[in-house]
């Protein structure tokens, strides 16, 4: 089975690949339904294009699955030439209006039919295979003896279902409630995500709201009896349309039974920290469910699922409508917070340069200092030992040790433990005293870095570029 990753922007798409995945998923500017997400626009197809040269193999999907209005149209036929230079091997639609207008300017690229067409039985399957359709994303609502009556009834069809992220209240997602509730509409691509807000149920002293506290309250819509959403109120919100994140990871042997093709992570909008490690998770169990590792070796990587921000999971509409209908308290939440990405090693031509830098700032230091008058000499040096933050100290060399460019993501103390993890590794402890933050321009230790400093990380532990660098939320 193929694993299909969510990438915003260029950099998750170098993460996608980099941690795991087989295709990776990209939105363009006006044309997604993940408006919010950075997507794709100006000169970014050259980075697009070396990424697909780096990683040879990997597969690019387009989303255009947006509901078209003719302005959306006209100006979609303006940008072909733009389009044209991205390497996209299939394009995601929903809308059968630009169909004929993909066919004919881009006619070697695959189609693959929108999770939005809400397509869950064989003979709409057959439909849009006869129309040119390579792949269909099926709808949500599809259990896993509908996706294997599906295949069997048309096994030339590529099946492309998701496996892991937020789920939608809505039927396949096409939902009015952001629309109806602050003008933002889910279909135009700019879903607020109204059904997860908290909200505050009013009730006389109590009465309903313990009520509701003992999960036996649930709505019933007045002219659909016997539908009911089960309503939970917590300590401080009512969750009434917040729907389980998906979770399929240990489930992928009956997913390839049914007759699945490809198994796609939600979250564009996520983070870089949010792809990785979800593709390396999925990669992994993929890889033991394939033999080519051990189940043993697989689980500390699947077990690294609950390190990202989540929901409680759920298997969906997999097995039944019971587990989907649950409704679960809006937030997400993680331990930890992406902190930094490790860059290149330092040659050794650069490291000698940035010894060399904290050999000129203790000389100035120095120089200052003997230039004094004695008392303010003293003075200085007392300042100096009160508050030693105003004279880091200068860089020494240290044997074992490498250093690595640092792009810090958030504030960042150096007191704190840092945990790196990678494509093939779970993740690596580095302690506060196996590692040194440094100014490269002064050559000096740093107490701190955040986001927009530059930084070099010397530390002792086996890195490596690439890396991503993640921080306890207690710790930030």
């Amino acid at each position: 089975m193929e694993l299909l990753s969510p990438a915003g922007n260029v950099e998750k798409l170098y993460y996608a690949y980099a941690y795991g995945a087989d295709a990776a998923y990209i939105g363009l500017k006006k044309f997604s339904l993940r408006v919010k997400a950075d997507n794709f626009y100006g000169c970014e197809y050259k980075n697009v294009c070396a990424l697909k040269e780096a990683f040879p193999g990997k597969k690019l999907f387009c989303a255009l699955n947006i509901s078209f209005h003719n302005r959306d149209i006209d100006a979609f036929i303006a940008d072909i030439d733009y389009f044209k230079q991205y390497p996209i091997d299939a394009f995601i639609v929903q809308d059968m209006g630009i169909v004929p207008i993909l066919q004919k300017y881009f006619p070697d690229t695959a189609l693959h039919l929108s999770t939005q067409a809400n397509c869950i039985n064989r003979e709409a399957v057959k439909l849009y295979h006869s129309m040119g359709f390579k792949r269909i994303v099926l709808g949500r609502e599809a259990s896993l003896a509908e996706i294997r009556e599906i295949k069997d009834a048309v096994p030339d069809i590529e099946l492309e279902v998701f496996v892991h992220g937020a789920m939608c209240i809505a039927y396949s997602g096409r939902c009015l409630m952001s629309a109806y509730m602050n003008g933002r509409s889910a279909n135009g691509g700019f879903c607020s995500h109204s059904c997860r807000w908290d909200y505050i149920l009013k009730a006389d002293a109590g009465t309903l709201k313990n009520l509701a506290e003992s999960g036996a309250l649930v709505l019933e819509e007045r002219k659909r009896p016997g539908e009911y959403l089960p309503v939970f109120e917590g300590d401080d919100f009512t969750a009434v349309l917040s729907s389980k994140d998906l979770c399929m990871i240990d489930h992928l042997a009956d997913m390839r039974a049914a007759g699945v093709d490809s198994l796609k992570i939600e979250g564009r909008m996520k983070s870089v920290y949010y792809v990785a490690l979800v593709t390396r998770a999925y990669r992994k169990a993929l890889d033991a469910l394939d033999g080519t590792i051990s189940q043993r070796d697989a689980d500390p990587f699947i077990a690294e699922l609950d390190k990202v921000s989540h929901r409680a999971f759920g298997t969906g509409f997999y097995y039944g409508q019971s587990d989907a209908n649950e409704t679960v308290k809006g937030a997400s939440e993680s331990e930890y917070e992406l902190a930094a990405k490790i860059g290149a090693e330092l040659t050794e031509n650069e490291i000698q340069q940035v010894y060399a830098a904290g050999d000129r700032t203790k000389l100035l230091r120095d120089q200052e200092l003997s230039q004094m008058h004695p008392a303010a000499r003293e003075a200085k040096e007392k300042d100096y030992a009160l508050h030693p933050e105003k004279c880091p100290a200068c860089i020494t060399a240290r044997a074992g040790w490498r250093m690595y460019h640092f792009e810090a993501l958030n504030k960042i103390c150096a007191g704190v433990s840092l945990e790196c993890v990678a494509p093939d590794i779970v993740s690596i402890a580095i302690p506060a005293d196996r590692y040194v933050f440094i100014d490269p321009e002064s050559g000096t230790c740093m107490d701190w870095v955040c986001h927009g400093h530059s930084c070099i990380l010397m530390t002792a532990e086996p890195i490596a570029q690439g890396q991503l660098v993640r921080v306890r939320v207690s710790d930030l």
